[in-house]
């Protein structure tokens, strides 16, 4: 077989095995990051924060939450994310609530506002070309399960 064929049929034989895969979930997209999150049946309300930078507002369980864009530049251009979400308690929370939950609990973090109310929030790195859609469906299923065990553990 000549050497251009040979080449050829190699180059074809590979492209026919190597998988295609779908677009990394990013942060520097914002609207793509909503569209993945109504495809997995959330509500994804796109806008902005204080500063200009995306956030997307969503509901998982009858609760509210937050994902807020970090490392941006000029509110664009993106490199992680954080879910978000607090809870207006009649008489607050504690600390020891709050360190019960970070000594016990792993990705997310606990903490008061200054009226004693908890927030609980769980950081996602996207950066260097983000995240296969499996593993941000993942880790949105992981922020869905912490915030419910968080919602029953400060009594909500």
């Amino acid at each position: 077989m000549k050497p251009q064929l040979l080449a050829l049929v190699l180059a074809t034989a590979t492209a026919a095995t190597t998988p295609t895969f779908a677009a990394n979930v990013t942060a520097d997209n914002p609207a793509a990051l909503a569209e993945v999150l109504r495809a997995m049946g959330y509500r994804a309300e796109l806008t902005t924060d204080d500063q200009g930078d995306p956030k997307i507002v969503s509901a998982t369980g009858g609760s509210n939450f937050r994902i807020y864009f970090y490392g941006c530049t000029a509110n664009v251009n993106c490199t992680s994310i954080q879910f978000a979400a607090g809870f207006d308690l009649t008489n607050g929370s504690t600390l020891e609530v709050m360190n019960a939950w970070n000594t016990a609990k792993r990705y997310s973090k606990a903490y008061l506002d200054n009226e004693q109310d908890p927030l609980i929030e769980m950081d996602v790195n996207l950066a260097f070309g983000g995240v296969s859609e499996e593993n941000f469906r993942d880790n949105l299923e992981i922020w869905d399960g912490l915030l419910g065990r968080f919602k029953t553990h400060i009594g909500f």
